[in-house]
């Protein structure tokens, strides 16, 4: 009676002794228990990480605030003054640095703009001028 006991003894240790599987969450789900939380594992210290790239992203080939604008000139207020003062006239706060395109107009899809594609962030303006803009390739 003792040998059965301790053999049962053991075959309930054995398992935690010797890093037998662990209970899954679908075992534990069957018997209506919640699920385990997730493990968190480090990474190695001797492993590198990988660091931002300090190459730009392309231009976009669409716009997700509307279609391409094709403008005949291009420039921010610090370095084209006729920008800053359209800006000022038109009641619209514009940061020195800030690209805009001036005589815009939508690109119609397959169409090809000459002077300057640009993305912009506010049409709004009746293609007078268009404000927070990227350089954009068709």
């Amino acid at each position: 009676m003792k040998i059965t006991s301790i053999l049962a003894v053991l075959a309930a240790t054995l398992p935690v002794v010797f890093g037998a599987p662990a209970e899954t969450n679908a075992d534990r789900l069957s018997r209506g228990l919640p699920p385990l939380p997730p493990v968190r594992r480090g990474t190695p210290a001797n492993h590198a990480r990988s660091a931002p790239s300090n190459i730009p992203p392309p231009p976009p080939q669409f716009c997700l605030t509307g279609p391409i604008q094709c403008c005949q000139s291009a420039g921010t207020p610090a370095s084209s003054p006729t920008i800053g003062v359209l800006a000022g006239l038109l009641g619209i706060s514009v940061g020195n640095t800030v690209l805009c395109g001036l005589t815009c107009s939508p690109l119609a899809a397959g169409a090809h703009c000459a002077t300057n594609s640009l993305c912009c962030k506010n049409n709004s303006f009746n293609g007078i001028i268009a404000v927070d803009c990227t350089p954009a390739t068709l």
